[in-house]
């Protein structure tokens, strides 16, 4: 009887330890893994920007080659929204209840990110690195939101001073796809020419959906703008727009932001006209090493993929997130997670160098992380030049 009142207060012992290590353990968190996602395009229109999914895959496949962090293997769920905000919003809510992400990084799109942004917020949840170039994820800063993509104003300054400075540039024109992403490039690029005392010739709006651009073509045939730069066109919209201007034998120097930096893919898509565009970069083309390193391990893996600069972003933004949980030690929480990153001080993996601050909500600049970018020409063969180095202004 004795034996048996003993045994029945050790079970109810363990019951209760166990009961309060379920309490105290962070959602998305074992003692042998953590749980992280991501959402974007894997079908779609848009599918082609996929590549930043599964860049991140290859680089936490690797990571977990290698043990995981500090012991614990970090599981990496995909959400394809295939580009479309309310599937976004239902997919991200769908994924984070059903399987309790620890941390969320990357996702594809302006209005995708944003659809989701109050949500993760709202529920405390790290995201890091959303994949937009406009300032809404950094201003009002928010505490669980850390921006480590390019600002779209940092993209059209550089460009903007590259042609104006190093090209000598005079008559340069601006096409933007006519929403929220396209037009808040626009201002950046005006303020950078007015530097060398340039305005814009012509500030060319293009509807999504729009299929005949011989009319823009003309417009900058007509101009004579030697330099036309380019804010959130789809790729197949560019690629007609150079068709356009092929057919009626227009040739200028074409400049776009980052999201043009895939020349393998542009290449392709464009048949070679794109060959000589330049365009803003995440990647660094100089770490060899790292590169052949993610290289052998698409071989290793069966990977047909090309490791393309949207790829890289992809493993970019996972190293950023591994090198915050790196340094959580054992005690992975989400708050210490946050204090870490906000540890972060010139932090370099394949891309340029990563810093935040503490939390202030008066400064933006605690949570923008990235302030430095390449510039790339796309060569005959579809091939990278680098021009320049990573470049702050």
């Amino acid at each position: 009887m004795k034996n048996r009142y003993l045994k029945l207060v050790m079970l109810v012992i363990v019951l209760f330890l166990a009961y309060l290590t379920m309490l105290s353990a962070e959602e998305g968190v074992t003692d042998t893994e953590i749980h992280v996602a991501q959402f974007g395009a894997l079908t779609g229109p848009a599918s082609t920007w996929g590549a930043v999914l599964k860049g991140a895959d290859l680089f936490f496949k690797v990571i977990n080659d290698e043990g995981g962090i500090n012991g614990r293997k970090i599981i990496y769920h995909i959400m394809d929204d295939s580009y479309i905000p309310a599937k976004t919003k239902f997919g991200v809510k769908q994924l984070q209840e059903s399987v309790g992400i620890f941390a969320w990084l990357g996702g594809m799109g302006t209005p995708n990110c944003i659809a989701v942004k109050d949500y993760l917020s709202n529920k405390k949840i790290p995201w890091l690195a959303p994949l937009s170039g406009v300032r809404d994820f950094i201003e009002p800063p928010n505490k669980y939101i850390f921006s480590a993509y390019p600002l779209l104003s940092l993209d059209a300054a550089i460009l903007c001073d590259y042609a104006a400075k190093t090209l000598n540039k005079k008559k340069i024109a601006i096409i933007y796809q006519n929403d929220g992403y396209g037009r808040s490039g626009i201002q950046a690029a005006i303020s950078q020419l007015g530097k060398y005392n340039l305005k814009p010739i012509a500030e060319i709006a293009i509807d999504e959906g729009t299929s005949n651009l011989q009319p823009q073509a003309l417009e900058l045939k007509k101009l004579e703008a030697d330099a036309v730069l380019i804010f959130r066109l789809n790729p197949i919209a560019f690629n007609r727009l150079l068709q356009a201007s092929k057919s009626m034998k227009y040739e200028t120097q074409w400049l776009a932001g980052i999201t043009f930096s895939d020349f393998s893919l542009m290449y392709k898509i464009s048949n070679g006209m794109c060959a000589g565009m330049i365009t803003t970069s995440y990647a660094d083309y100089k770490a060899t090493a790292q590169i052949q390193k993610y290289k052998d391990a698409m071989s290793k893996y069966g990977i047909s993929d090309q490791l393309s600069a949207f790829y890289q972003m992809g493993i970019v933004v996972g190293e950023i997130l591994a090198e915050g949980i790196k340094q959580c030690g054992k005690d992975v929480t989400r708050e210490n997670f946050v204090l870490q990153l906000e540890k972060m001080n010139d932090f370099k993996g394949l891309g340029g160098k990563v810093s935040f601050m503490p939390f202030d909500p008066n400064n933006p600049e605690t949570r923008r992380g990235t302030k430095s970018l390449s510039l790339i020409r796309c060569k005959e063969n579809g091939e990278t030049e680098e021009l320049t180095y990573f470049i702050s202004l």
